[in-house]
């Protein structure tokens, strides 16, 4: 990359994704959330579905949810032990802010439910680039209770909606270094 990149190709450039641990407080502020929140609604939307929605985890909200983690968890191991519930009520706790990207998919008469699948894919990727852009660092993750209905029902989904990712959200108190990156050759076909 060129030495007079602007400053959102610096950005891109350098984004790492930063796991939840070493996310530390503090996290955005309503307003500042809120300004991320605007900038990752605005992408592709065809036909303005908005076929997507957040759910903002934060405060004392991470560890009613990570309980809900860990039951879900011991309920379908319980043989599990304590070290092992308390890493799961402790998956929401680390960052100071999670957001839920939840996909609204569904079928319509003029628009793909794969678009609609890849809005939201997009909402959630807009949310790490605003929220790196205003000097955050972030984490897009799923985990196993991402696709666990006990869990989804506790976030208030609805049956039909599914989620996309949570994007961890804090200040990094590290940055790992940069991972290897596939190879222009191996992954782009020119016709």
């Amino acid at each position: 990359m060129s030495a007079t990149m602007n400053p959102t190709l610096d950005m891109l450039a350098r984004r790492r994704s930063v796991p939840p641990m070493l996310l530390n407080a503090p996290g955005p502020t309503r307003e500042e959330l809120d300004a991320i929140l605007t900038l990752a609604s605005r992408v592709p939307d065809h036909g303005k579905l908005a076929p997507w929605r957040f759910v903002v985890i934060e405060g004392e909200a991470r560890a009613r949810l990570g309980a809900i983690i860990a039951d879900a968890y011991r309920a379908d191991h319980p043989e599990a032990g304590e070290d092992r519930l308390a890493l799961e009520r402790q998956r929401l706790s680390h960052a100071p802010v999670v957001v839920a990207v939840v996909s609204r998919a569904a079928p319509h008469a003029k628009i793909p439910e794969w678009e609609q699948v890849l809005s939201a894919g997009a909402a959630a990727m807009n949310l790490v680039v605003a929220a790196n852009a205003s000097g955050f660092a972030t984490s897009w993750l799923t985990e196993w209770f991402g696709y666990d209905r006990r869990v989804l029902e506790a976030m208030g989904l609805a049956p039909e909606e599914r989620l996309a990712g949570f994007v961890h959200v804090g200040r990094p108190s590290e940055v790992p270094s940069d991972r290897p990156r596939p190879s222009l050759d191996e992954i782009v076909t020119r016709l």
